[in-house]
Protein backbone atom coordinates (compact mmCIF):
# COMPACT_ATOMS: atom_id res chain seq x y z
CA UNK A 1 0.00 0.00 0.00
CA UNK A 2 1.35 3.40 -0.97
CA UNK A 3 1.40 6.09 1.69
CA UNK A 4 0.15 9.45 0.39
CA UNK A 5 2.84 12.12 0.14
CA UNK A 6 0.91 14.49 2.32
CA UNK A 7 1.34 12.04 5.24
CA UNK A 8 5.13 11.82 4.75
CA UNK A 9 5.81 15.55 5.07
CA UNK A 10 4.58 15.94 8.67
CA UNK A 11 6.75 13.01 9.76
CA UNK A 12 9.85 14.55 8.18
CA UNK A 13 9.06 17.83 9.90
CA UNK A 14 8.60 16.08 13.22
CA UNK A 15 11.98 14.39 12.78
CA UNK A 16 13.66 17.73 12.19
CA UNK A 17 11.93 19.17 15.23
CA UNK A 18 13.00 16.21 17.36
CA UNK A 19 16.59 16.58 16.15
CA UNK A 20 16.59 20.30 16.95
CA UNK A 21 15.13 19.58 20.37
CA UNK A 22 17.82 16.97 21.02
CA UNK A 23 20.54 19.43 19.96
CA UNK A 24 19.11 22.11 22.20
CA UNK A 25 18.92 19.66 25.10
CA UNK A 26 22.52 18.56 24.58
CA UNK A 27 23.69 22.17 24.37
CA UNK A 28 21.81 23.06 27.54
CA UNK A 29 23.31 20.04 29.31
CA UNK A 30 26.82 20.99 28.15
CA UNK A 31 26.30 24.57 29.32
CA UNK A 32 25.09 23.32 32.68
CA UNK A 33 28.19 21.13 33.08
CA UNK A 34 30.37 24.09 32.16
CA UNK A 35 28.52 26.26 34.67
CA UNK A 36 29.13 23.69 37.41
CA UNK A 37 32.81 23.58 36.50
CA UNK A 38 33.03 27.39 36.73
CA UNK A 39 31.32 27.42 40.13
CA UNK A 40 33.69 24.73 41.42
CA UNK A 41 36.70 26.65 40.08
CA UNK A 42 35.46 29.87 41.68
CA UNK A 43 35.01 28.16 45.04
CA UNK A 44 38.48 26.63 44.84
CA UNK A 45 40.05 29.95 43.86
CA UNK A 46 38.39 31.79 46.73
CA UNK A 47 39.71 29.21 49.19
CA UNK A 48 43.16 29.60 47.66
CA UNK A 49 42.91 33.41 47.93
CA UNK A 50 41.98 33.07 51.60
CA UNK A 51 44.93 30.75 52.24
CA UNK A 52 47.36 33.10 50.50
CA UNK A 53 45.97 36.17 52.25
CA UNK A 54 46.13 34.43 55.63
CA UNK A 55 49.76 33.43 55.06
CA UNK A 56 50.60 36.96 53.87
CA UNK A 57 49.19 38.36 57.11
CA UNK A 58 51.20 35.89 59.17
CA UNK A 59 54.39 36.73 57.25
CA UNK A 60 53.81 40.46 57.66
CA UNK A 61 53.21 40.23 61.40
CA UNK A 62 56.04 37.77 61.94
CA UNK A 63 58.34 40.12 60.02
CA UNK A 64 57.45 42.95 62.39
CA UNK A 65 58.04 40.73 65.43
CA UNK A 66 61.31 39.54 63.93
CA UNK A 67 62.54 43.10 63.44
CA UNK A 68 61.36 44.18 66.88
CA UNK A 69 62.90 41.31 68.83
CA UNK A 70 66.00 40.48 66.80
CA UNK A 71 66.85 43.79 65.13
CA UNK A 72 68.57 45.30 68.18
CA UNK A 73 70.63 42.14 68.65
CA UNK A 74 71.80 42.13 65.04
CA UNK A 75 72.63 45.85 65.34
CA UNK A 76 74.63 45.19 68.51
CA UNK A 77 76.63 42.47 66.80
CA UNK A 78 77.47 44.79 63.90
CA UNK A 79 78.57 47.51 66.33
CA UNK A 80 80.76 45.08 68.27
CA UNK A 81 82.38 43.82 65.05
CA UNK A 82 83.20 47.42 64.13
CA UNK A 83 84.58 48.25 67.58
CA UNK A 84 86.74 45.11 67.62
CA UNK A 85 88.14 45.89 64.15
CA UNK A 86 88.81 49.50 65.14
CA UNK A 87 90.55 48.42 68.35
CA UNK A 88 92.75 46.01 66.42
CA UNK A 89 93.60 48.67 63.83
CA UNK A 90 94.43 51.22 66.53
CA UNK A 91 96.82 48.77 68.12
CA UNK A 92 98.58 47.44 65.01
CA UNK A 93 98.47 50.52 62.74
CA UNK A 94 98.43 48.00 59.90
CA UNK A 95 96.83 49.40 56.71
CA UNK A 96 95.01 46.12 56.10
CA UNK A 97 93.55 46.17 59.63
CA UNK A 98 92.55 49.79 59.10
CA UNK A 99 90.79 48.83 55.87
CA UNK A 100 88.91 46.06 57.68
CA UNK A 101 87.92 48.53 60.39
CA UNK A 102 86.51 50.97 57.84
CA UNK A 103 84.54 48.20 56.14
CA UNK A 104 83.17 46.96 59.46
CA UNK A 105 82.12 50.48 60.45
CA UNK A 106 80.43 50.95 57.07
CA UNK A 107 78.33 47.86 57.78
CA UNK A 108 76.84 49.47 60.87
CA UNK A 109 73.58 51.26 60.12
CA UNK A 110 74.00 54.99 60.78
CA UNK A 111 71.98 56.63 63.51
CA UNK A 112 68.86 58.25 62.02
CA UNK A 113 68.43 61.99 62.05
CA UNK A 114 65.89 63.53 64.42
CA UNK A 115 63.49 64.15 61.53
CA UNK A 116 63.73 60.48 60.57
CA UNK A 117 63.08 59.41 64.14
CA UNK A 118 59.78 61.27 64.11
CA UNK A 119 58.81 60.05 60.66
CA UNK A 120 55.46 58.30 61.06
CA UNK A 121 55.22 59.11 64.78
CA UNK A 122 53.14 62.24 64.41
CA UNK A 123 49.91 62.60 62.51
CA UNK A 124 46.67 64.54 62.86
CA UNK A 125 45.88 62.67 66.07
CA UNK A 126 49.25 63.33 67.71
CA UNK A 127 51.78 60.68 68.67
CA UNK A 128 51.29 57.10 67.59
CA UNK A 129 50.78 54.52 70.41
CA UNK A 130 54.35 53.25 69.90
CA UNK A 131 55.82 56.76 70.16
CA UNK A 132 53.75 57.62 73.22
CA UNK A 133 54.84 54.40 74.92
CA UNK A 134 58.51 55.19 74.30
CA UNK A 135 58.19 58.78 75.54
CA UNK A 136 56.49 57.64 78.74
CA UNK A 137 58.99 54.79 79.21
CA UNK A 138 56.29 52.19 78.85
CA UNK A 139 56.97 48.96 77.05
CA UNK A 140 55.95 48.92 73.42
CA UNK A 141 53.41 46.17 72.84
CA UNK A 142 54.33 43.74 70.09
CA UNK A 143 52.02 43.69 67.09
CA UNK A 144 49.09 41.35 67.66
CA UNK A 145 48.99 38.00 65.99
CA UNK A 146 46.36 38.09 63.30
CA UNK A 147 44.87 34.73 62.46
CA UNK A 148 41.33 35.29 61.18
CA UNK A 149 38.77 33.06 62.82
CA UNK A 150 36.24 30.86 61.08
CA UNK A 151 33.53 33.53 61.07
CA UNK A 152 35.88 36.05 59.45
CA UNK A 153 36.93 33.47 56.88
CA UNK A 154 33.30 32.69 56.05
CA UNK A 155 32.30 36.36 55.73
CA UNK A 156 35.37 37.16 53.68
CA UNK A 157 34.76 34.22 51.35
CA UNK A 158 31.14 35.23 50.75
CA UNK A 159 31.94 38.90 50.18
CA UNK A 160 34.69 38.10 47.68
CA UNK A 161 32.32 35.76 45.85
CA UNK A 162 29.57 38.37 45.64
CA UNK A 163 31.55 41.57 45.12
CA UNK A 164 34.38 40.54 42.83
CA UNK A 165 34.96 43.17 40.11
CA UNK A 166 35.26 40.55 37.40
CA UNK A 167 31.59 39.67 37.80
CA UNK A 168 30.62 42.84 35.94
CA UNK A 169 31.64 44.47 32.65
CA UNK A 170 30.99 48.15 33.34
CA UNK A 171 34.31 49.92 34.16
CA UNK A 172 32.72 52.26 36.71
CA UNK A 173 31.10 49.38 38.56
CA UNK A 174 34.34 47.39 38.43
CA UNK A 175 36.17 50.31 40.06
CA UNK A 176 33.53 50.60 42.77
CA UNK A 177 33.70 46.90 43.52
CA UNK A 178 37.48 47.06 43.58
CA UNK A 179 37.40 49.88 46.14
CA UNK A 180 34.89 47.92 48.21
CA UNK A 181 37.07 44.81 48.17
CA UNK A 182 40.05 46.86 49.37
CA UNK A 183 38.05 47.54 52.53
CA UNK A 184 37.05 43.89 52.73
CA UNK A 185 40.69 42.80 52.48
CA UNK A 186 41.76 45.31 55.12
CA UNK A 187 39.10 44.09 57.54
CA UNK A 188 40.06 40.49 56.87
CA UNK A 189 43.72 41.37 57.32
CA UNK A 190 42.87 42.55 60.83
CA UNK A 191 40.73 39.47 61.47
CA UNK A 192 37.86 41.89 62.17
CA UNK A 193 34.69 39.81 61.91
CA UNK A 194 32.57 42.70 63.19
CA UNK A 195 33.73 44.97 60.39
CA UNK A 196 33.16 42.20 57.86
CA UNK A 197 29.59 41.83 59.13
CA UNK A 198 29.11 45.58 58.70
CA UNK A 199 30.48 45.38 55.15
CA UNK A 200 28.10 42.51 54.40
CA UNK A 201 25.19 44.65 55.57
CA UNK A 202 26.46 47.54 53.47
CA UNK A 203 26.61 45.30 50.42
CA UNK A 204 23.13 43.94 51.08
CA UNK A 205 21.79 47.50 51.33
CA UNK A 206 22.73 48.41 47.81
CA UNK A 207 26.45 48.82 47.32
CA UNK A 208 26.53 45.79 45.10
CA UNK A 209 24.08 45.72 42.19
CA UNK A 210 23.28 42.54 40.33
CA UNK A 211 26.04 41.66 37.87
CA UNK A 212 25.34 42.96 34.40
CA UNK A 213 24.82 40.42 31.63
CA UNK A 214 27.74 40.13 29.27
CA UNK A 215 27.36 41.07 25.63
CA UNK A 216 27.98 37.52 24.43
CA UNK A 217 26.50 34.03 24.86
CA UNK A 218 26.38 32.15 28.10
CA UNK A 219 28.89 29.50 27.05
CA UNK A 220 31.35 32.12 25.78
CA UNK A 221 30.95 33.95 29.08
CA UNK A 222 31.68 30.76 31.03
CA UNK A 223 34.74 29.95 28.95
CA UNK A 224 36.04 33.49 29.48
CA UNK A 225 35.45 33.13 33.21
CA UNK A 226 37.36 29.84 33.32
CA UNK A 227 40.28 31.47 31.53
CA UNK A 228 40.32 34.36 34.00
CA UNK A 229 40.17 31.95 36.94
CA UNK A 230 43.14 30.00 35.58
CA UNK A 231 45.19 33.19 35.11
CA UNK A 232 44.24 34.41 38.58
CA UNK A 233 45.31 31.11 40.11
CA UNK A 234 48.71 31.37 38.43
CA UNK A 235 49.21 34.88 39.85
CA UNK A 236 48.22 33.73 43.33
CA UNK A 237 50.52 30.73 43.07
CA UNK A 238 53.41 33.05 42.18
CA UNK A 239 52.56 35.29 45.16
CA UNK A 240 52.38 32.29 47.49
CA UNK A 241 55.71 30.98 46.22
CA UNK A 242 57.34 34.39 46.78
CA UNK A 243 56.04 34.47 50.34
CA UNK A 244 57.23 30.94 51.06
CA UNK A 245 60.65 31.59 49.55
CA UNK A 246 61.22 34.76 51.58
CA UNK A 247 63.43 34.57 54.66
CA UNK A 248 60.48 35.22 56.97
CA UNK A 249 58.31 32.70 55.15
CA UNK A 250 61.05 30.08 55.47
CA UNK A 251 61.25 30.73 59.21
CA UNK A 252 57.48 30.37 59.54
CA UNK A 253 57.59 27.04 57.72
CA UNK A 254 60.18 25.83 60.22
CA UNK A 255 57.81 26.36 63.14
CA UNK A 256 54.26 26.88 61.84
CA UNK A 257 52.63 25.96 65.15
CA UNK A 258 54.79 28.12 67.43
CA UNK A 259 56.80 30.76 65.53
CA UNK A 260 57.31 32.75 68.74
CA UNK A 261 59.35 29.90 70.18
CA UNK A 262 61.55 29.96 67.09
CA UNK A 263 62.11 33.69 67.51
CA UNK A 264 63.12 33.20 71.13
CA UNK A 265 65.51 30.40 70.11
CA UNK A 266 67.19 32.65 67.54
CA UNK A 267 67.29 35.52 70.05
CA UNK A 268 69.01 33.29 72.60
CA UNK A 269 71.67 32.33 70.06
CA UNK A 270 72.22 36.00 69.18
CA UNK A 271 72.55 36.96 72.84
CA UNK A 272 75.24 34.32 73.25
CA UNK A 273 77.09 35.76 70.25
CA UNK A 274 76.79 39.26 71.71
CA UNK A 275 78.28 38.04 75.00
CA UNK A 276 81.16 36.37 73.16
CA UNK A 277 81.82 39.49 71.07
CA UNK A 278 81.79 41.70 74.14
CA UNK A 279 84.35 39.43 75.77
CA UNK A 280 86.46 39.53 72.59
CA UNK A 281 86.35 43.33 72.54
CA UNK A 282 87.34 43.54 76.19
CA UNK A 283 90.30 41.26 75.51
CA UNK A 284 91.47 43.33 72.53
CA UNK A 285 91.21 46.57 74.50
CA UNK A 286 93.08 45.02 77.44
CA UNK A 287 95.85 43.82 75.15
CA UNK A 288 96.25 47.27 73.68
Amino acid sequence: MTIPEEHEQPRAGEARQDSAADDAHEEAAATERLDRAVRAAEAALIEFEIAVETFRIEVENFSRLHEQRLGPLYARLEELDAEIAEAVAARTKDPEDERRAREARAMVAPMPQVSELFQGWLDGDGFSPEAAAMLTEQSVQPPPKVRPGEEARKLYRELVRRAHPDLVADPTERDRRGAFLVRVNQAYGRGDAEELRALTTEWDNGVGPTPEPAGYGRREELYARLEWLANRKELLADAAAALEDSAIGAMLRMAPEDPDALLEEVAAELRQKVTAKEAELAAVLAAG
